[in-house]
């Protein structure tokens, strides 16, 4: 008779044989609240347009977030991210799936690009990882090499937002004809937006009909 080895909580390690998370730390996952803007998905009074994205419409035209960044999301993106703990892809593919199906279907799912350099580092682009179940879920597309990330740019994180603006600038590529295209482009965490905006600018410019951020979590305020 064959031995049964429980699978674990990846939060609270107890079993869990079927999902990467036990019952009750997902239901202690922070969903993202409502209502936000459409646009930039942060939080707004009445689920309109904020000011800020009427003042300045950003590159994608609708942001889809599964969570709010906090705990305990923000440790299971740590964990998948910089641990290579890839078994939680499929967890935090789940909720996006769900939310994204009452929405209108993009085209195309195309992944945040890693430049090289980064890649070989860390040995994944989580982003891809994300959007392989994503896109078998909804039956979407994958463009997984359509873009290029051309320079190996500095961390995000601790830079101010006109810094993360000038930090991302010109730092993408991509050689795919998008005429006419719906295309989703699938991240791990919004903070300000403003890699999501340079790479939809470059989408955008490929004859991309429109563009939409879709992401696991999104930070409750620009950073």
């Amino acid at each position: 008779m064959q031995a049964f080895f429980p699978v674990h909580c990846a939060l609270c390690g107890a079993a869990s044989p079927d999902r990467a998370l036990c019952a009750a730390c997902d239901a202690d996952l922070p969903h993202h609240a409502l209502p936000a803007c459409p646009v930039c998905a942060l939080p707004t009074p009445d689920g309109q347009v904020c000011g800020a994205c009427l003042r300045r419409p950003p590159a994608f035209g609708r942001t889809l977030a599964a969570f709010s960044y906090g705990f305990p999301i923000d440790r299971l993106l740590q964990a998948f991210k910089y641990a290579g703990n890839l078994t939680l892809a499929e967890a935090l593919a789940e909720p996006l799936a769900r939310l994204a199906a009452a929405h209108p279907k993009p085209d195309l799912l195309l992944p945040m690009p890693l430049h090289p350099a980064r890649l070989k580092e860390r040995g994944f682009n989580q982003a891809l990882e994300i959007a392989k179940p994503l896109s078998r879920r909804l039956d979407i597309p994958l463009a997984a090499d359509a873009c290029r990330r051309t320079r190996d740019t500095p961390s995000q994180a601790g830079l101010e937002w006109k810094q993360r603006r000038r930090n991302v600038r010109g730092a993408f590529a991509c050689d795919l004809d998008l005429a006419g295209k719906k295309v989703a482009v699938l991240d791990d965490v919004m903070t300000t937006g403003s890699t999501l905006e340079e790479l939809g600018r470059v989408l955008l410019k490929c004859g991309a009909a429109e563009v939409s951020a879709w992401v696991v979590a999104r930070t409750p305020k620009h950073a």
